[in-house]
């Protein structure tokens, strides 16, 4: 069930009240993408500043609460690097993250970011080949910290696990809302999934903080200043407005410690021609684009992936597909684009999928 707006709100206010700042709430201004079951706000205090504010009763307080601790974690130990100040940071309260649970609903509160540049909603060649070597570059980084994290209560091999295990109890038609046919379609790709995990022994993998939901509404770029790049002459030079770097990102809602391959699939969202749309569905048409290519290619020369994970980009798809719409979306997604986006990737992507060819990428690239 839907939970209201004045709801929202009051979770908001009775968080920022137990935090014990002295600076008072003078208005809740509603920043919600009106897509997800969250609910996001700028807290304008009574100095003149700004928070942000999360409240959602979406999954478990207690995985958000750890997800929060490890992004937490992650922003202390970039700092001081390349992109010490990318992500924007949490409140904390005796150097954890400050969270408020109420036994139903928990809140957040975060430091506004500061905007610079937003890409375009189609980039142009030359920005999918920079965001390709950026992304590249905090993948790197991301990954080189990952050995400090303590590992994950939830993998992508426990969420298909129970997501299977659903699919074959009693009341998995109701819970679901799927006819037998369907569901025995979508049980069939999750063991699909599994099996992949299995055979390719991605339990052994390398895992890092990965972001996954890489809209273009989420972060921000600036240009680069001459003097910072490498193939620079002429220190002091201003900047040059035809390079970016990763400046800002904001949104959190899908992090986890995870295989860099789901981040994979909306990053090729982002490279693709269609952009960045208000309409959408999870097709993909877009890991196949000449556009994501070139994005690879710039990534590659970075911080190449092996062969053995470009092959399972098609299996990070589908776990997509299974995960974020089929045994979360109804939790995660407002009620309309939910019934949308299951229907889509049920019907139309998970099918297509059977024939979905990621080969012409290992030739690109490997």
């Amino acid at each position: 069930m839907e939970v209201t707006d004045t709801r929202h709100r009051e979770v908001i206010t009775a968080a920022w009240n137990a935090y014990g700042d002295r600076r008072r709430i003078e208005r809740l201004d509603e920043l919600s993408a009106m897509v997800s079951t969250n609910r996001v706000y700028r807290l304008v205090l009574d100095d003149g500043s700004t928070v942000i504010g999360k409240s959602t009763n979406y999954g478990s307080f207690f995985l958000f609460a750890e997800d929060h601790e490890r992004l937490h974690q992650t922003i202390e130990l970039l700092a001081g690097g390349p992109f010490g100040r990318f992500l924007a940071r949490i409140l904390t309260d005796d150097g954890k993250p400050y969270l408020y649970y109420d036994g139903e609903m928990w809140a957040v509160f975060y430091e506004e970011a500061t905007v610079r540049r937003k890409l375009p909603k189609v980039l142009a060649d030359d920005d999918v080949t920079q965001l390709g070597g950026e992304i590249a570059r905090f993948h790197r980084a991301c990954s080189n910290v990952a050995r400090l994290l303590p590992a994950p209560s939830k993998t992508a091999k426990s969420d298909a696990v129970n997501l299977y295990e659903m699919l074959g109890s009693r009341n998995a038609a109701q819970h679901f809302g799927l006819d037998p046919s369907r569901l025995d379609l979508v049980r069939r790709h999750t063991h699909r999934f599994l099996m992949a995990v299995y055979e390719t022994g991605y339990d052994y993998w390398p895992k890092m903080p990965v972001l996954i939901d890489w809209n273009l509404g989420n972060f921000s770029v600036d240009a680069v200043d001459a003097s910072d790049a490498v193939d620079a002459r002429e220190p002091g030079a201003p900047p040059d407005r035809s390079r970016f770097r990763l400046f800002s990102r904001w949104d959190y809602d899908w992090f986890r410690i995870e295989s860099r391959l789901l981040d994979f699939y909306f990053l090729s969202r982002v490279a693709s021609r269609t952009g960045d749309r208000s309409t959408f569905t999870y097709g993909s048409h877009t890991l196949l684009e000449p556009r994501f290519r070139r994005f690879l290619a710039a990534y590659q020369a970075e911080y190449p992936l092996s062969a053995a994970e470009l092959r399972f980009l098609k299996e990070a798809y589908r776990f997509f597909l299974l995960n974020y719409v089929v045994r979360e979306g109804r939790y995660f997604f407002r009620y309309e684009f939910w019934q949308q986006l299951l229907h889509d990737a049920v019907d139309v992507h998970l099918p297509a999928l059977d024939e979905l060819d990621l080969s012409p990428l290992l030739h690109d690239i490997v």
